[in-house]
């Protein structure tokens, strides 16, 4: 610990630096949580509470109370509660308790503690619903994801809420990020293409982001991995593996009674048809010279195309369709056609989409 603001006001500021010499200073709202067997609430319930020397306070509490964020990114905010019972820290996402809600708790329930306790990182999900003090849910998709960790993952649970925050992650990515996040990474926390390319993560992030053509490219890959993930946890799905060969199909998978299935990855375009109808584009890059069909795919390459709706919809959702019920091209009635219209005859799970 190189410096500490101290205990008597809020937030609390500190300077960190780790084995490996690096270093982070932190903007921390630090509250008490603990287990209090409360009348009318469940026995197994803990609770976070939000209270900064507001008991009596409610002019205070009803004014706006922004979090504060480092406008260059160099600090990292936290929103923590200490459970000194357990020995352990919860975390709720700064992004969407700002501004602080003074004065309501924060419940979560004993088995999300005790797994903490026994692995030391624990993610989960908790429904955020409309309430006395406000009108309607704090976030978009009606969830939060809560973090609990043991002191010494401290560092690890930083290095996470710096990345977080700096992409700026829904609940349903910071989910998913926070529990890539629970395998220890080493002290430095400086990923391999940081090193090899001598140039900070948000310096590469910020490169893809300026440059449309590699942005494209890297979104058809974090597509692939958001699907790979989705068909990972459905039970219906075994022994999956991604393509390693030039061309289609993206993923393999043996699902049920169906068997081995092929797999194409597309991403869904942001703009949709007239009538509001989302599509996607299911042909190649280019075409050969001596063969102007060559960039339409034919049915037989892949069985099954799951087109990645985040353009359109702003979330990381899937929607499969069977090739062979793909629209043919009118030129070419032997291949797919290149626009596909994703309607109400594409499923939403894979499973489905092998059914028809």
């Amino acid at each position: 610990m190189l410096f500490t603001s101290g205990p008597d006001s809020a937030p609390l500021f500190l300077g960190i630096e780790d084995d490996a010499g690096q270093r982070v200073g932190v903007c921390a709202y630090v509250f008490m949580a603990n287990r209090r067997v409360t009348r009318n609430r469940p026995a197994d319930e803990h609770r976070l509470q939000i209270r900064h020397g507001d008991v009596n306070d409610a002019a205070w509490r009803s004014e706006s109370h922004p979090v504060g964020f480092d406008p260059i990114g160099v600090d990292v905010t936290i929103v923590v509660g200490a459970h000194l019972e357990v020995d352990l820290i919860v975390g709720l996402d700064p992004l969407v308790y700002t501004p602080l809600p003074l004065g309501i708790s924060v419940f979560f329930k004993d088995a999300e503690i005790d797994e903490a306790k026994r692995s030391g990182w624990q993610v989960w999900e908790r429904d955020n619903i409309s309430g006395v003090r406000r009108s309607s849910p704090r976030t978009e998709f009606g969830v939060e994801t809560l973090v609990a960790v043991s002191p010494d993952r401290f560092l690890d649970y930083l290095r996470f809420e710096r990345t977080a925050q700096a992409l700026r992650l829904e609940p349903p990515l910071r989910f998913r990020a926070a529990v890539d996040q629970s395998v220890s990474r080493p002290a430095s926390g400086v990923h391999a293409l940081e090193g090899e390319y001598l140039l900070s993560a948000e310096e590469i992030l910020n490169i893809i982001r300026e440059r449309p053509r590699l942005g494209m490219a890297v979104r058809g890959g974090v597509a692939e991995q958001h699907l790979y993930n989705l068909l990972s946890a459905d039970p219906d799905a075994t022994d999956l593996r991604l393509g390693q060969q030039e061309g289609p199909p993206d993923l393999f998978v043996t699902v049920g009674s169906a068997g081995l299935v092929t797999v194409e990855c597309k991403n869904a375009s942001p703009k949709t048809l007239k009538d509001g109808t989302p599509k996607v584009e299911t042909q190649k890059t280019r075409a050969s010279k001596t063969d102007p069909k060559s960039r339409r795919y034919e049915p037989s390459q892949f069985d099954v195309v799951a087109a990645c709706m985040y353009g359109p919809w702003g979330r990381w959702e899937f929607r499969f369709k069977r090739s062979r019920q793909l629209d043919r091209d009118r030129e070419y009635p032997d291949r797919i056609a290149a626009i596909q219209r994703i309607d109400a005859s594409w499923s939403s799970t894979l499973l489905d989409a092998l059914a028809t």
